[in-house]
């Protein structure tokens, strides 16, 4: 496994209301496929017609797509330029036109988070609805505000970070995703359940023509219990793409962990389970779930029962067991499977492990507290 160096540091605009002189036009057909570059450029154009320059709205659209906020050091480093006159400026018209909303943060003060609030912004990038607009505890917009800064750092790669999006790059690989082996995680029971699909909410990167996607990962916790279901949930994404990086950013109160994310990776990732232990899960599986929802009286522990609790108490098999419990026996269909294991042996498939060096606002300790 790589461990590289740290990362450097709808088309609507303004209605006219009426007014007498005013012109309007009428919204242009959509293209007719789905194109990630057209959709930016598109939503870019919207964004401007509040009275934005292009750069100004198209690091808009980023910051609205990838978490809602920003702190001015990212919009300076997207611009290329230095703090100043004209970042001010941009600040200035986002809080006085009521776009965005600044919140002070540390016990000095020493620097500002942005949340860019207004619904009609949403609105013009087919994003409605979109969570990012509310608010927010603390530690999750530090989350967010690492995740921009990694989206922002690989230019190489343009970034998906709606649903529609990620469902609509799935549609168009070589060979189709089936909506079944997407990433999901299904509420209820049917036909009366919601599915949702990609629910980590993570950007994917993709590079020309679609290829060669980044899954990136936040680590906001000391194990890696959610990174391996994570893992899991991406199994069958990752066996229909035919190079894939996944880069997990380490924020540095995690860094110690970086080993224990590593092994976790390999046992989910390189380590397939045998045939005989794929036999036994089948067993194992539906008779824990059985008796965990009996819950009458104290289990009846009979050997081969008692045998498996201790064979398979393991965090690998907790979380194949999790994954069981959402996917069937999919999950154990995935974990046998030799795929993922050949690409990482090819040098087709890789995880990275990108320690974040910047202090975010000295909050960086809040991470995993939303």
């Amino acid at each position: 496994m790589n461990v590289p160096e740290p990362l450097p540091d709808a088309r609507v605009g303004p209605r006219t209301g009426g007014l007498p002189g005013a012109q309007s036009e009428a919204l242009p057909e959509p293209h007719p496929r789905w194109d990630m570059q057209l959709r930016l450029t598109d939503w870019t154009h919207a964004v401007a017609a509040f009275g934005f320059t292009e750069r100004q709205a198209r690091f808009l659209v980023e910051v609205m797509i990838h978490g809602g906020v920003f702190v001015p050091r990212q919009y300076c480093t997207f611009a290329g330029i230095v703090h100043g006159q004209k970042t001010h400026n941009f600040l200035k018209k986002l809080v006085e036109r009521g776009y965005a909303v600044p919140i002070q943060v540390g016990p000095l003060h020493r620097g500002r988070v942005f949340r860019v609030r207004f619904k009609p912004l949403y609105t013009a990038i087919e994003q409605t609805d979109n969570r990012h607009r509310k608010t927010a505890s603390l530690g999750r917009m530090v989350e967010r505000l690492m995740i921009l800064d990694a989206v922002l750092a690989d230019r190489t790669k343009t970034w998906l970070g709606t649903e529609h999006d990620k469902m609509a790059y799935c549609a168009r690989l070589p060979t189709p995703l089936p909506y079944d082996q997407r990433p999901q995680i299904v509420f209820g029971t049917p036909p009366d359940h919601t599915i949702r699909y990609f629910p980590d909410k993570l950007p994917i990167g993709i590079g020309r023509a679609g290829r060669d996607p980044v899954l990136l990962y936040l680590v906001t916790r000391p194990e890696p219990d959610d990174f391996r279901l994570f893992l899991g949930r991406h199994h069958e994404f990752l066996t229909h793409v035919y190079e894939w990086t996944i880069r997990v950013l380490v924020p540095q109160p995690f860094a110690p962990a970086i080993t224990r994310f590593g092994h976790g990776a390999r046992e989910e990732l390189a380590w397939p389970i045998s045939n005989a232990t794929f036999e036994e899960l089948e067993w194992y599986f539906p008779e824990r779930q059985r008796r965990l929802r009996a819950r009458a009286g104290p289990p009846r522990l009979d050997d081969r029962y008692a045998n498996d609790c201790l064979a398979f108490r393991s965090a690998r098999f907790r979380t194949l067991f999790r994954l069981w419990q959402e996917r069937g026996d999919r999950a154990l269909w995935n974990a046998r499977s030799v795929t993922i294991k050949d690409a990482l042996a090819r040098g087709q498939g890789r995880v990275e492990f990108v320690r974040l060096s910047r202090q975010y606002l000295h909050l960086a300790r809040l991470v995993g507290a939303a």
